[in-house]
Order: C-alpha cells, then structure tokens, then sequence
C-alpha cells in the first residue's frame, strides 16, 4: 500500500515538474513551439506567432512545420530522437538563437518534439561567446607558458667559466648529451648540477620533448610515489579522484632530472629501478601499464658510493645510473672563474632587478676570493644581491663585501700559514664555521640555517655529524 502511494506521489511530482518546466519555458524564452511525430505544429505560445509575423495562429496547427518556418530542423529532431541543443536559424530577414529538444512518452516512445527561441538577436549571444574566447586564450596561454616551463632553461654557455676543471666537465657533458644513457651529476649544493642538466638536455636529441625537473629532498616521502608514477581515477578521494599523471608521464619523450636522489627512500629506489629496467609505471591505485620513454639525469651532494657501502642507496640503482658521471667542481677549486662568474651574474641580477648594468672592481674580486664558498655559486649570487641592493654605486668595491662577509682578510694570514694542514682540514674548517655561524644566526632553527646555507635539512644533519657540530639545538 505505501509503495502505490509513493508511486502515485512521484508521477504527480514528475508530471508537475514536467509541467513547471513548460510553463517557464514559455515565460521566460522568445517563444515556444511543439510538434508531433510528423513534425506537425500542436501548439504555440503566443510569443512564437509575432516574431513569425503569423496573425492568426490558430490557422497554423496541424500544418507541416516547414510550410510556416521553412528552415525550421524540428523534423530532423524528431526522426533522429537527438536534440540540437544551441543554433541560429534564420527567418526571413531575422536570425534567432533556437533549442530543439525530443519528446518521449512515459514508456520512451519518441512522440513529438519542442522548438525553444531563446534569443530573438544572436548578438544576444555575444557575452557568452565572447567569454568563451577569452576561456580559450587563456586556457592556450597556460598551456603555452607549461610547455615552456617544461623546456630547458639553460644551455652550455650558461656555465661560466674559462678554467681547466670547467672546460672538462663541460666536454664530458657534451658527450652525454649526444647518448641516451643515464647521467649522474654529482657536486656539493649550489654548484649548477641542475644547470648543466639542462644544458644536457637541451644539447640531446630529445631537446624539443619536455625537460621536467623533482626536488627529491623538497617532497615529503609519503607524496613522492604518486608524484613520480600519478595516481589512478578513484585511487584518493578529494582533489586526486580524477586521477593524475606523474612527472614520468609528464617527461614522455624528454628527460627527467632527478635531483638530491641520495635523499630517496630505499623503498621508493627498488620501484624506481623496476621502472628504469622495465621502461613502464603503474600509477598509484592501478593495474595498468603504461610505457615510457624518458631520460633520466640524476644529482646528488651525497657521496653515493659511500652511501651504497653504508646500505644507505641500493647498488644496483646506482650502478644504473652510474653510466655517465660528471664531477662538478666546487667554486674553491676553480677561483680563477671567480670574476667571470661574478660579472656574470651581476649582469643576471641587474636586470633581474630592473637596474643598470654595473661592473665589480678587481679589489673586491681579490677579497671574494678569500672565501671558501661552502654554498658555491648559489652562496656567490646571494652575496652580489645583497651587495647590490646595499650599494647605489655604479662599481662595487671591496668595502661592499666586506659588509656581508667580515674578516675575510684578517684570516687570509693564518690560514695560508697553516701549510701544514691538508685541503680537506681546512675545508672543514670552514665548511663548520659557516655552518655554526648560520645555526647561531637562525636562532638554532635547522631548517632556516640550511636554506641560508642553500642545502637540504637532511645534507645539514649529516654535515653536523660528520664535522662534529653539536646538534643540541632547535631545528
């Protein structure tokens, strides 16, 4: 009994909706027209007849709707059974903007059709189709500005420098970029592995493809498979549930640089490995393959080969990736790239900044080079920004830099007559003075003095134990 009157209920509520929805239809379109089976006009509202010019609309019902608006489409409507959902039709010297729309009975059966004027102008139409045009230019630009993103940056040329060590990084470069192997680039933070990644695939066969780039250390380890392999449709709820390509997918055809590897998960390296010895993925939540034809140049500051003799990066991964291997020697061994450098990217800064050009004075040259430059270029840019922003001078002097590195030469004295002591000694030396001068300067934070430093809170924690630092502070 309850489900004859919940039937009974819901054909009322259907039949009074079907009959809401006519009755607005007909209020607030320009006119509203039905036909039968054989596209003979049932009825008109009394809209339709005067934009028709039609005085006596009585004396049209029951005719073929073609014989009162001949380029009317309603028969094609309701022979095909599909509606046209948005058209211009012309009538006479007028155009209107017109919906057709079948009508089926209760069982389906087609058993009619109805002709909605929307518009009595197209030009009605103007704000919709103008906004639609500016959706697409933007949706193309987008498109084109993620194309270029994903294009390589640099080239060879924007690794500077004239001296022995760089000449031989940038050959052996060279060379890998005309193969297809993997190349790992390895060199402390802030010496330009990415740049020459760069430059590597811009130089490769594969320079038109995509060049796309994974900070490993900047992704949390619980995000990196799906950011490497996508996730499946219905995999997550919420924003992934339509599913989503991984950098993998996104680098088909190019090259996929992967930077601070040593940070990886050893779990994450044996999918990593499948997925380079069997050129496919699985995205996250799915069951299906999908090839690739992807590059891979990987960068670490990590001693790999130690790494793999602690158990700390699988062998067989990094004999993969050990095919090529390009040494990128820190800033301290090629001082006499020091001014290039320098003048370089000052040049860089300057426009960045939206300043004229200016020029460093040898004086100050000489006493930058009294620095160790832990953090390399990167730490070099960073001191000719801050010296450019403090100085209005067309000509940065050695005072300058004095400013932001203080005592350089107080300590040029003692430490040249420590001959004594190895390179490495006093490497250390003063890769642990720069390291508690940036942990006492950001108040014991790990995570800020490291990217003052321009390296990862996990390279700091391994430098700390590594130089004996005390690590008995906020971080």
């Amino acid at each position: 009994m309850a489900s004859e009157h919940f039937s009974a209920e819901a054909e009322r509520i259907r039949q009074r909706t079907m009959d809401t929805l006519l009755a607005a239809f007909s209020e607030l379109s320009e006119g509203l027209l039905i036909v039968d089976r054989q596209a003979r006009i049932v009825w008109m509202n009394e809209k339709y007849p005067r934009h028709l010019g039609i005085a006596d609309p009585a004396s049209v019902i029951g005719l073929p709707v073609e014989d009162v608006i001949p380029n009317s489409l309603m028969r094609s409507v309701v022979t095909s059974g599909k509606p046209i959902m948005l058209d211009i039709m012309e009538f006479g010297s007028e155009s209107f903007v017109v919906m057709r729309l079948p009508v089926r009975d209760a069982a389906g059966e087609l058993i009619g059709g109805v002709g909605v004027m929307i518009f009595d102008d197209p030009r009605q139409l103007m704000p919709l189709v103008s906004r639609f045009q500016n959706l697409r230019l933007e949706l193309a630009d987008t498109r084109r500005k993620l194309d270029e993103a994903r294009r390589s940056k640099y080239t060879f040329t924007s690794f500077v420098g004239a001296s022995p060590r760089c000449i031989a990084v940038k050959d052996k470069a060279r060379r890998a970029a005309r193969a297809s192997s993997p190349v790992l680039i390895l060199g402390e933070t802030g010496t330009g592995k990415e740049l020459l990644a760069h430059a590597i695939h811009a130089a490769s066969p594969r320079a038109a493809g995509p060049f796309v780039a994974v900070n490993i250390a900047a992704i949390p380890d619980t995000l990196l498979e799906s950011e490497f392999f996508g996730v499946a449709p219905g995999a997550y709820t919420g924003a992934d549930r339509k599913g989503r390509s991984g950098k993998f997918e996104l680098a088909q055809g190019g090259t996929l640089f992967l930077d601070e590897i040593g940070d990886m998960s050893l779990a994450l390296q044996a999918k990593l490995l499948r997925a380079l010895q069997e050129k496919e993925i699985e995205p996250v939540g799915s069951n299906r393959l999908i090839a690739i034809d992807v590059r891979i140049i990987a960068a670490t500051s990590r001693q790999l080969a130690k790494e793999v003799e602690e158990g700390r990066f699988r062998a067989d991964l990094f004999y993969r990736l050990n095919v090529m291997t390009l040494d990128v020697p820190p800033l301290r061994e090629r001082l006499d790239d020091l001014p290039l450098i320098s003048e370089s990217l000052a040049e860089a800064l300057t426009r960045q900044l939206g300043e004229h050009p200016r020029s460093i004075a040898a004086p100050a040259l000489d006493y930058l080079a009294l620095h160790s430059w832990p953090g390399n270029v990167r730490e070099l840019s960073n001191v000719l920004e801050r010296a450019l922003l403090m100085s209005d001078a067309d000509i940065l002097e050695r005072s300058d830099f004095e400013q932001i590195l203080p005592g350089l030469g107080a300590h040029a004295g003692p430490t040249a007559s420590r001959g004594a002591r190895t390179l490495e000694q006093l490497q250390q030396d003063t890769e642990r003075q720069a390291i508690a001068a940036a942990i006492s300067a950001a108040g014991g934070n790990k995570a800020q003095a490291a990217r003052s430093l321009g390296i990862s809170r996990a390279s700091l924690y391994e430098k700390l134990a590594a130089l004996g630092i005390s690590s008995a502070t906020n971080g």
